[in-house]
């Protein structure tokens, strides 16, 4: 089959991509606007990439077109459709579905599915448990919204593991509506046996109104998880007990609160496993953050119900070395390290210098982010930054595109926040301030205008 997706630079159709390729279908796909990392995996794999949406590429004749969130009806200012190639397709009438459609179509089906929800902390909690997996011989398919370390791809089929009766996919399981001809959250199409409710609070203000909203989507996903399935459940979130309160027909196992199935006792990097109170397992590894070892948790419940001890699945997180974007050293100059994560919800941005600042104590952190999801450009959050940055020293807004003034919203952190319209204004600021011994914290969900290399290459000229 030859299929042509409209978005392929997306994590999840990036990965989707590799996966079809790696199952032998012929991949060809187009987007606007590509950054690493998927952009490398796709060069790597060979898959041919179209810059843009034009009509042109109805020409390749695909069997299937494949269709991301990204594609929209909407039209630009001049009247012209924004995606040319869709409007093409629906007045062929040429076939088209969505990626998660095709993925539940034509990967899960017969699999054991293990999906990871959650507004944060699903791609590090996904590539954990696929890494868990992985060390206890389970040869596990993944899909996972970024690059695992441990792997060095974003997706790949699996195998039956000797002795197993189904072979094991791991997931990262999102909430954002599957594509603009169907609304319904991606994750209902997964069908997992066993699924991860990392957390849940109000997100993607573009398509949800409120939490409760997203509570139903999330109960959605519920709804399908069969009667010898598990719920892996965070037990200090209100909202997911709202959400089982809404009806659940499977085994539930918590994480996090003391009174849970499975907590921790002692510091992020090195704590011990309790499973109902007792001591089970220990995990010693370079992660840092309260985040991760709720994280750490989930995962370790989650495989616990296909057969790894909670002991096997500890000693395979001391050699996790977590994804690409989260906490990732981009290089150290003079004495000043730049790290690059993915951290965009006031609430990622907050846990991310928690967990930094537990690792490098009184040492300074000057934070530099641009509020680019769809959520942040919207100002719905925008009154909860200066608490997203408390544990900064210095805090740099990248603010360009925003329709609100960032200045107004970071105004009462004083001079400790500054606002710039563009890249290079950022790195002039943060050159002005930094000093040896800094830690440049650069969040963002996209590519950031190239930041850390115009850091990095600032600092080495300074």
């Amino acid at each position: 089959m030859h299929i042509h997706i409209l978005g392929i630079c997306g994590t999840f159709m990036g990965g989707l991509a590799a996966l079809a390729r790696e199952a032998g279908h012929r991949v060809t796909g187009c987007d606007a606007g590509v950054y690493p990392p998927m952009s490398d995996q796709l060069a790597a794999l060979g898959i041919e990439l179209i810059e843009g949406f034009g009509v042109e590429q109805m020409r390749l004749q695909p069997d299937l077109y494949v269709i991301g969130n990204v594609v929209s009806r909407s039209r630009l200012s001049s009247g012209e459709p924004k995606f040319p190639l869709m409007e093409a397709i629906l007045e062929s009438g040429a076939p088209y579905t969505s990626g998660p459609q095709w993925l539940s179509e034509h990967v899960l089906q017969g699999r054991h599915v293990l999906a990871v929800a959650g507004t944060h902390g699903k791609t590090s909690t996904t590539s954990m448990l696929t890494w868990i997996l992985e060390a206890a011989g389970l040869t596990p398919g993944f899909l996972v919204g970024g690059v695992p370390l441990n792997f060095g791809v974003s997706a790949r089929l699996g195998q039956l593991a000797a002795g197993h009766t189904r072979p094991y996919f791991v997931i990262e399981a999102d909430e954002y509506d599957t594509a603009f001809f169907d609304k319904r959250s991606k994750f209902v199409h997964y069908r997992p046996r066993t699924a991860i409710l990392n957390n849940l609070e109000f997100d993607h203000a573009d398509i949800f109104d409120d939490l409760k909203a997203i509570e139903r989507q999330f109960h959605h996903l519920v709804r399908t998880v069969p009667g010898q399935g598990r719920l892996v459940v965070n037990g200090l979130e209100e909202s997911l007990t709202r959400v089982l309160a809404q009806g659940c027909w499977s085994e539930v196992r918590s994480f996090g609160a003391t009174v849970s199935d499975f907590s921790a006792e002692g510091e992020p990097s090195d704590f011990a496993v309790l499973h109902h109170g007792q001591k089970v397992a220990h995990v010693q590894w370079s992660l840092g953050g309260v985040h991760n070892q709720l994280n750490a948790l989930a995962a370790i419940a989650a495989a616990d119900h296909v057969g790894v001890s909670p002991e096997v699945a500890a000693n395979a997180l001391s050699s996790f070395q977590n994804v690409k974007r989260r906490m990732e050293v981009r290089g150290t100059v003079a004495g000043v390290t730049v790290y690059d994560d993915f951290a965009h919800h006031p609430t990622a941005i907050r846990t991310t210098l928690d967990g930094l600042r537990r690792q490098v104590g009184a040492q300074r952190i000057l934070a530099i982010f641009e509020p680019r999801s769809n959520t942040m450009k919207l100002g719905t959050m925008k009154s909860q930054l200066p608490w997203s940055l408390a544990q900064a020293d210095l805090s740099f807004c990248h603010s360009g595109g925003l329709d609100w003034d960032a200045n107004a919203a970071l105004a009462e952190m004083g001079t400790k926040a500054q606002v710039a319209s563009n890249i290079d204004e950022v790195v002039t600021q943060v050159m002005a301030q930094v000093q040896p011994g800094d830690h440049l914290l650069c969040m963002s969900n996209g590519g950031f205008g190239g930041i850390h290399e115009k850091l990095l290459k600032a600092l080495k000229h300074a």
